[in-house]
């Protein structure tokens, strides 16, 4: 997905968002939970789900969802409790919950729909869109389909 603006934008790497202590961690943790990710790609994988999770707070209900490789990055970013909780509320001024969603619940093409509206809203809310990253949505199976944060959405958890 290519987002068209009438303006030149400059976009920022939401990675920047985080202290390079915790990106360390992060990137770490990602590459050791999944050894088929070098350090480079985690590194990219931190800075999109850092990007997701603020975007997706800022935007309470929308049902925004990650890709498979950058809801890797967002689980590792909730193990770190605290961190987590303290960036959520310094970005988006709330706790952004990862809100698992049936695959039951899911429409032909949602999950394309789901994508778009989750790129869109990550270059809405000024952060760069790394588009290999995000071929598909999630569908892990910690999280059923779609790892959203909609707690107001109706769907189950």
């Amino acid at each position: 997905m290519t987002v068209t603006l009438d303006r030149p934008v400059t976009r920022t790497d939401a990675l920047t968002l985080l202290n390079p202590d915790l990106a360390e961690r992060l990137v770490r943790r990602v590459a050791a939970d999944h050894p088929e990710v070098t350090e480079s790609l985690a590194r990219r994988i931190v800075g999109q789900a850092t990007a997701f999770i603020a975007a997706s707070g800022r935007q309470p209900g929308r049902d925004l969802a990650p890709s498979k490789l950058v809801d890797s990055g967002w689980h590792a970013f909730i193990l770190h409790t605290v961190d987590y909780a303290e960036f959520c509320q310094r970005v988006a001024g709330r706790f952004v919950h990862h809100v698992p969603t049936d695959e039951a619940d899911e429409t032909p093409g949602q999950a394309h729909r789901t994508r778009n509206r989750t790129l869109a809203a990550i270059a809405a809310a000024g952060y760069t869109v790394d588009e290999e990253l995000w071929p598909d949505v999630a569908d892990c199976s910690q999280c059923h389909a779609g790892c959203s944060d909609s707690p107001n959405s109706g769907k189950k958890k």
